[in-house]
Formats: C-alpha cells, sequence, structure tokens
C-alpha cells in the first residue's frame, strides 16, 4: 500500500460524519461523484471496505469505524500545520477571517472594520456573521467575538467588553398600548419572545416574572427578525443598547435598571497571535470594545 492522500481521508471523514454523499456534499463543497470516486480510491488502496449503502445513506463497517481516531488525528495534525505556517507568515498585509454573532455583525464591527481599514489598508477582512460556533482550531476563522467564555483550552481568549441590554418597545406600540412607568405594569404588555431558545425566559424569571412560553404571543430565535418584531410594534423586547437606543422607531422602558450585559470574549488559536497581521486586528477590535 503506498502513501494515502490526504484529499481521500478528508473525504472519508466528511463522509462518515454526515452519513451520507448527499450530505458531505454540501458540507465540503464537493461533488457527489468525486466524494464516491474518493471513497473508492481509498478503499482500494487500504483493501478493506469502510462504507455499506444504506437507505438513510453510507454506513461505516467495522474496519470504517475503526479508522475513525487515526483520520480525526491526522485532521488535527492538519489543521495544526496550516495554523502553525498562517502564525509565521511575516508582514502585515493580508486576509483576516473573523466571526461574530448576526447582531454584532450588524450594528457593532462595521464602524470598527472602517476605521481598521483605514488605518491599514494591507489588510483584508472576511465577516463570517454567524450564530454558530466556527471551530478556531481548525481553521475555520481566524478570530472570534462571542458573547460566552470559550470552554476550549486550547484557545486564547480574553473579555474585551459589556454589551448592555435595555427593553425596548415600538413608539407606535407605546402610542396605542401605553407607557409602563413601573416593573409591575410589564406583566400588562406584550412581549416579543423566542420560539425554542428560552434565555428571555430565564431573564425574567430571575427579575420576578414567573412567565412561560405561551406568556409570549410572538416568538423567534432569530436575533435581527426579532428586532423587526419589536419595531413593528409586536410587543416590548431585549435589545443591545447599541442598536435600540440609535433606531427612532423605538423607545426604551427604563423600569428595570438591573437588566443584564452580554460579556464579549475575544478568542483566536493561540498560534495565530504569533502573526504581525492578526495581532493588529485583535488589538484593534479590543481598543474598540474597550472604549
Amino acid at each position: 500500500m503506498g502513501t494515502l492522500d490526504w484529499t481521500l481521508i478528508r473525504s472519508y471523514l466528511a463522509v462518515a460524519e454526515a452519513g451520507s454523499l448527499s450530505a458531505a456534499a454540501r458540507a465540503t463543497g464537493i461533488s457527489q461523484p468525486t466524494l464516491g470516486r474518493h471513497i473508492q480510491a481509498i478503499e482500494a488502496a487500504l483493501q478493506v471496505q469502510l462504507f455499506t449503502r444504506t437507505a438513510q445513506g453510507q454506513a461505516l463497517t467495522e474496519a470504517g469505524n475503526a479508522m475513525l481516531p487515526a483520520a480525526r488525528a491526522m485532521q488535527v495534525a492538519a489543521a495544526e500545520l496550516a495554523l502553525t505556517a498562517k502564525g509565521r507568515t511575516d508582514g502585515i498585509e493580508g486576509t483576516v477571517r473573523i466571526t461574530a454573532s448576526r447582531v454584532v455583525s450588524h450594528v457593532i464591527l462595521p464602524p470598527i472594520l472602517a476605521r481598521l481599514r483605514d488605518e491599514e489598508p494591507g489588510i483584508q477582512i472576511d465577516l463570517v456573521p454567524s450564530d454558530t460556533t466556527e471551530n478556531l482550531l481548525f481553521g475555520e476563522a481566524d478570530i472570534a467575538l462571542r458573547m460566552y467564555r470559550p470552554t476550549q483550552a486550547d484557545l486564547v481568549a480574553r473579555q474585551i467588553g459589556q454589551l448592555p441590554l435595555g427593553l425596548f418597545a415600538a413608539r407606535s406600540y407605546l402610542d396605542r398600548k401605553g407607557r409602563p412607568t413601573r416593573a409591575e405594569d410589564l406583566m400588562q404588555h406584550d412581549f416579543v419572545g423566542q420560539d425554542r431558545m428560552d434565555q428571555i425566559i430565564r431573564v425574567m424569571r430571575g427579575l420576578g416574572m414567573e412567565v412561560g412560553r405561551s406568556f409570549f404571543p410572538v416568538r423567534c430565535d432569530d436575533p435581527l427578525t426579532y428586532v423587526e418584531l419589536v419595531r413593528a410594534g409586536c410587543g416590548l423586547g431585549g435589545i443591545l443598547r447599541a442598536l435600540g437606543d440609535l433606531d427612532p422607531l423605538l423607545e426604551r422602558i427604563d423600569v428595570i435598571p438591573d437588566l443584564p450585559s452580554l460579556p464579549v470574549w475575544l478568542t483566536a488559536a493561540p498560534r495565530l497571535r504569533q502573526s504581525p497581521r492578526l495581532r493588529r486586528v485583535w488589538d484593534a477590535l479590543g481598543a474598540a470594545f474597550a472604549a
């Protein structure tokens, strides 16, 4: 058996994790026929059958399952090689890939990135608005802004600020329903809630308002759509003050003085801190939030 091409192993991993050629094709951008040929090639090289075809897709054989730990170790090693090389690049010109939540990407980052581009025209930015967790150790992003402390021990992380929340409603809603003047008045108003998530319920219960999912007549988990529902007059809602205070259609309701703030954590793979370009972006984001 000759040396295995890493491309074949990567395709094997993609199919093993996705469970079918079609799902693996969507995840990787590699066509189904190409993935199929890769699987046939690696099976021929190893002289073992890795998958059996089922009604649901591709199921790992005993041999295919036994290969997984070694293949995943190769995946980690390949990612570490790429990160080490990227972290050692000299000079400040080049691309930095940043991921942040959709709301932070929409509201907070554009002016920060505009200033950074003005100061460092040689740096290009790929901004990935996402409410899922990108894997920094596998190079899916260089730097992440997250609203929680990362749990992976291999990451460099620093809390760089807090984003205060406010309780907002559309001015049109308040003109129609009246403006609450006490915390007790809030229970007489409509609230926009969440569908499958429960952060709002937990916050309201922590403030002494015993509510459940049915308390909210309109529910949505997408944060940007949530804001639009509040703007349209569907009810009261918790919104970042950096967004709500600048919106002429919204009015902040200051009857709860101790609303929580969202922590902002700056996160990166440790080897990327060795790059002058990435350090420059890291420092710029930290300074912007500190200010």
